[in-house]
């Protein structure tokens, strides 16, 4: 059985710097667009087209188009010393005219040599009129004769990021797919003949080399193929990490009901319809032989918390121990809070372990857990640390299962014996994408809130009037409100974010005091413990905040939340941040400022947002409009980021992937046969290295 990545793609793997021209500087920028391997080049398709056959002579040339002229070189006329706002001019021309080609900031040498007088050049770029004469600023290509096919051709546009040219990027895209080599055949021959697809490297091909604009369209033949076999290589890692998990046997965890009797007892509502649904499929996967892998998806607010706890007072009846994982330490803490009476009520011993655990009270808590005397361990990912030892782990719950490798779930589940598994999010994740992410594990959703959720008025607030939201704001403490006011996110990057954060923390403190606290992700633990201590106790009145209190933070007397660059964020995110409000039976105000003016797709979804407290409506609201790679706003969701796909065009193809995979794995599951062979090679192409990994683990 294949144990490595098969040597027909070891080139495709080398880094993108190994291409001839690409040093550590341009193989950062390419790396910022494409990806640091060679591979990631072959995903990184063509946006539009510059036709480049147009060739006639100069005196034919029309202003506004792109040409490719085959010129001699009459004269170079360079700047002024000491003027560099003058640009270096060079008249070129043939039989019917002249055309002036024009350079700003350009090195004489470099333009001596490149344009020598006397000599034959072929010149590509758009041709422009200046006081009646033509004229080409900067030509895309300047080469010699015997290049003229190189240049005269229809040319593929790639999107690009600042200081990176269409020429280098377009000569490691064609050096990349020139490498790609033919692959044995991964697809169904009568459904490849269907479709009227050809092989995956002339799909390749054809789709780095578009001759028209329908070449573009997702649907075109060479496009949709090559989205299919990123789909089908999708399915095919979810299947096998599903079939790895039910073929590990797990057990019965048969409770008698009595410690969930005293927990529903407790709780001062009644459970929901939704809740009660979901429970069920929960007890009946627990009663099962076969290893639980559930997904919990829940709306924000719509109680996923008390489900789990019944869920481990199950396994805990069983005679085993739970565990319950969150992303940050906040929201560990939080669930622990929340957890603990109700727990303590049945009689469940409960601790809680985060990375601010230390010394002798670690130690301790690690002792009993071991020797089976906590009987529910709350915590973080210093939950899958080695000197984490359960004495029989029956249950593994984890939150916010995004924020979390596949890898972490299965080292938490592996600190038992044939663990179950209740993975949770509050994302609401719509169902095209739930196939994507999550298609390894069955799904239960809640989609009733609980009694007490009271509503919140969202508003759409242009940002010039802010001095007026401040104003607002300093009524409403004034009365003993709460205040959360996020701060955007300014980039894809924490430092960023932090400044934006700190600014505006500067600016409430000097005109509200003490009644303001700070909380962000770059802070210590204690201090963040701090933050939320003062404001959860009253002692501050706002809370200044970057999106870390996106989830799970829970201050029920909060009842005003403002953030600001609401159009930055993703709707997805936006609902989350909003239900961070309204939590404790008083109504809210969700106050999103923007900055005008907004596009016609940022007006939309803040629409959206302002008109239904939906989740799961706004979730296929956002993948509608920003399509599936962004939908939950930020890179680190774990979602899969299509490089190839758009599951809202291919939920087709999306459809007959899965299908495909159900009877590829029931006629093959180990992929032993000629195609399945080939299929590891797909895998192995997308990077599905997880998949490979189960296989081979047997």
């Amino acid at each position: 059985m294949a144990s490595t990545r098969p040597p027909v793609l070891f080139p495709l793997f080398a880094p993108t710097t190994s291409i001839s021209g690409i040093g550590p500087r341009l193989g950062q920028l390419i790396q910022k667009v494409a990806g640091e391997k060679i591979v990631r080049l072959l995903w990184h398709l063509p946006a539009g087209l510059v036709d480049r056959r147009f060739a006639p002579k100069v005196g034919d040339a029309p202003a506004g188009k792109v040409a490719t002229l085959t010129v001699e070189v009459l004269a170079h006329a360079p700047p002024p010393p000491r003027n560099k706002r003058v640009p270096y001019r060079i008249t070129c021309g043939d039989d019917t005219g002249k055309i002036t080609l024009v350079f700003f900031h350009a090195k004489d040498e470099y333009l001596e040599r490149l344009l020598p007088v006397g000599e034959t050049r072929v010149i590509s770029g758009k041709v422009e009129l200046f006081d009646g004469k033509r004229q080409m600023t900067h030509p895309d290509h300047v080469v010699q004769l015997r290049e003229i096919d190189d240049v005269k051709r229809v040319e593929a546009v790639y999107p690009l990021t600042e200081g990176l040219s269409p020429k280098v990027l377009d000569k490691a895209v064609r050096t990349a797919v020139n490498m790609a080599p033919e692959m044995p055949e991964w697809l169904d021959g009568p459904y490849q003949a269907r479709q009227k697809w050809s092989s995956w490297r002339e799909a390749l091909r054809a789709a780095h080399n578009p001759t028209s604009e329908a070449d573009f369209a997702p649907t075109a033949l060479a496009r949709s193929r090559l989205a299919f076999d990123e789909l089908l290589s999708n399915q095919l890692a979810l299947a096998l990490m599903r079939l790895k998990a039910r073929v590990r046997r797990g057990r019965s965890l048969g409770g008698d009901g009595t410690l969930r009797q005293k927990i529903e007892a407790a709780v001062p509502y009644a459970l929901t319809g939704a809740q009660h649904r979901a429970l069920e499929e929960i007890f009946a996967d627990l009663i099962s032989e076969n290893r639980m892998l559930r997904l919990l998806q829940g709306d924000v607010g719509s109680g996923k918390t008390i489900v789990a706890l019944l869920a481990m007072a199950a396994a805990v009846e069983a005679g085993t121990q739970a565990a319950l994982m969150a992303p940050t330490e906040i929201l560990a803490q939080q669930h622990f809070e929340t957890i603990k009476p109700l727990a303590e009520a049945a009689g469940i011993r409960i601790e809680a372990l985060s990375g601010r655990v230390k010394g002798a009270a670690r130690a301790a808590i690690l002792q009993d857990v071991a020797e089976g005397r906590v009987q529910i361990l709350v915590g973080t990912h210093a939950l899958i640390q080695k000197d984490v030892e359960f004495n029989d782990l029956g249950l593994a719950v984890i939150d916010e299962q995004h924020r979390f490798g596949v890898h972490q779930r299965l080292e938490l589940s592996s600190k038992g014996s044939g663990t179950d598994v209740l993975v949770m999010t509050a994302t609401p994740i719509p169902r095209t994408l739930t196939l994507t992410a999550y298609g390894d594990m069955d799904v239960s959703r809640l989609d009733e809130k609980p009694p007490g959720r009271a509503p919140v008025d969202t508003r759409l607030v242009n940002q010039e009037r802010l001095e007026e939201i401040v104003d607002a704001v300093g009524r409403a403490i004034a009365t003993d409100a709460k205040v959360y006011w996020v701060c955007p996110l300014v980039e894809e990057s924490e430092l960023s974010d932090l400044a934006a954060a700190e600014a505006r923390f500067a600016h409430l403190k000097e005109r509200f005091g003490a009644n303001v606290a700070l909380l962000h992700g770059q802070m210590k633990a204690a201090d963040k413990d701090a933050a939320m201590e003062r404001f959860a106790h009253g002692d501050a009145r706002i809370l200044v905040a970057t999106t870390v209190i996106e989830v799970g933070v829970d201050v029920p007397d909060a009842t005003i939340i403002v953030i600001e660059h609401a159009e930055r964020f993703g709707l997805a995110q936006l609902h989350q941040l909003r239900g961070r409000i309204g939590r404790g039976g008083k109504p809210g105000t969700c106050l999103l400022l923007y900055a005008g003016p907004l596009t016609q797709t940022a007006k939309s979804r803040l629409t959206i947002l302002r008109d239904t407290d939906d989740g799961f409506l706004i979730a296929e609201e956002d993948l509608r409009l920003r399509g599936g790679g962004e939908v939950l706003g930020t890179r680190q969701s774990g979602l899969p980021m299509f490089k190839l796909a758009d599951i809202m065009i291919h939920g087709e193809l999306l459809a007959a992937a899965r299908d495909d995979v159900r009877l590829i794995l029931a006629r093959d599951p180990n992929l032993e046969s000629e195609r399945g062979q080939a299929l590891r090679t797909l895998l192995y192409l997308f990077e599905q290295d997880d998949a490979v990994r189960t296989l081979r683990s047997g």
